[in-house]
């Protein structure tokens, strides 16, 4: 009993702290960043109105109403697809943090040992006190290249997930969202999370193992409401608008440097023209790079969701979780059939032994 009252306790703390979401910093759906998200929407709103017949149908029709209308559309919210991520996202956020704790630590411990033969305890203790400019340089160079290189991580990461059968089981899960609201953020299988704690975690800890080797301390990143200032600027920029239905895309050359909604909303699209298009998660520059960068001009062609039989049973939260594990093992069952099946061939071609009478 004193073991069920303890796992009750765990689960109803967490899911408080999930609740309180809103006023963290280090979450995504921090009312700062919704807050901005929604004065960027607003402007969004106004130029969809002021291009009239020059903007796309979709877009139209959603700029018709008042902006409290425009800002949360019926489409959307009477959409299957939406409740469900709003569901998920208080059981996975729940199950998560009991299925992956301590992985992303690991990781990050893995790869500061392996690059500077150290202790965790030191990186924890290492710091900098910024007395002079150079320490401002050393540490604004330090966190431009801890996110170049995490940024890098991240891309690659995703990369396999839609090139490997098997990660792309579980990636999938994210991609189903026929709709999208800032919840939408967090439809990710436990898989996914694993994989990007391993990957990037390691990544982070490799750059700290490298920057004690190389300065003789751990520099400290600036940072905005302890949050790293990049990452920061990155989420007060509109973030949640890159999953949600408001579409913007900056002019030309400029949405390939910084990352818009559009962007990320392209790379979930199922057209054909836009799938395994726009890994990246802060930098498009990677994607330029090794050739999957793509930018319509507008979003007629951009219909969120994976194709229907890959997507068809998962709708409801259980089967998100359970069906990326059914069809993983689906992809080897059949190779196994076969070479069943090509035995029993073979014993058949074999002559049998007649028995002697």
């Amino acid at each position: 009993m004193d073991t069920l009252v303890a796992i009750f306790d765990a689960v109803l703390d967490q899911l408080i702290h999930v609740v309180t979401y809103p006023f963290l910093p280090g979450q995504r759906i921090f009312w700062l960043y919704l807050v901005t998200s929604i004065m960027v929407a607003w402007f969004v709103y106004r130029a969809v109105r002021a291009r009239g017949q020059h903007a796309t149908e979709r877009d139209r029709d959603a700029a018709q109403g008042t902006f409290l209308r425009f800002l949360f559309p019926s489409a959307v919210w009477s959409h299957p697809s939406a409740w469900l991520d709003v569901r998920y996202f208080f059981f996975h956020r729940v199950a998560k943090h009991f299925l992956l704790l301590g992985v992303g630590g690991g990781s990050l411990a893995a790869g500061y040992w392996l690059t500077s033969g150290g202790q965790l305890l030191d990186l924890v203790e290492a710091k900098l006190v910024w007395t002079d400019w150079r320490d401002w340089v050393v540490a604004l160079s330090f966190m431009a290249a801890i996110m170049i290189v995490a940024d890098f991580i991240g891309w690659f990461a995703h990369f396999l997930q839609h090139k490997v059968p098997l990660l792309w089981q579980f990636h999938k899960v994210h991609h189903s969202a026929e709709v999208m609201h800032p919840l939408s953020n967090y439809r990710e299988h436990p898989v996914d999370n694993l994989l990007y704690a391993v990957f990037i975690g390691f990544g982070y800890g490799a750059s700290y193992g490298i920057a004690v080797r190389f300065f003789g301390y751990l520099p400290s990143a600036p940072t905005i409401l302890g949050v790293p200032l990049i990452l920061f600027l990155f989420n007060i920029a509109g973030y949640n608008l890159r999953h949600s239905h408001v579409w913007l895309r900056w002019p030309g050359v400029w949405s390939k440097v910084f990352p818009s909604p559009a962007h990320h909303h392209v790379h979930h699209s199922c057209h054909p023209d836009h799938i395994d298009k726009n890994f990246a998660f802060i930098f498009p520059v990677w994607d330029v790079i090794f050739g999957t960068y793509i930018m319509p001009e507008d979003n007629r062609d951009v219909k969120f969701g994976v194709p229907e039989e890959q997507g068809r049973d998962l709708d409801s939260v259980l089967r998100l979780y359970w069906v990326p594990f059914r069809d993983a093992y689906r992809l080897f069952a059949p190779k196994r059939k076969e070479s069943e099946a090509e035995a029993e061939a073979t014993t058949d071609d074999e002559p049998r032994q007649v028995p002697a009478e």
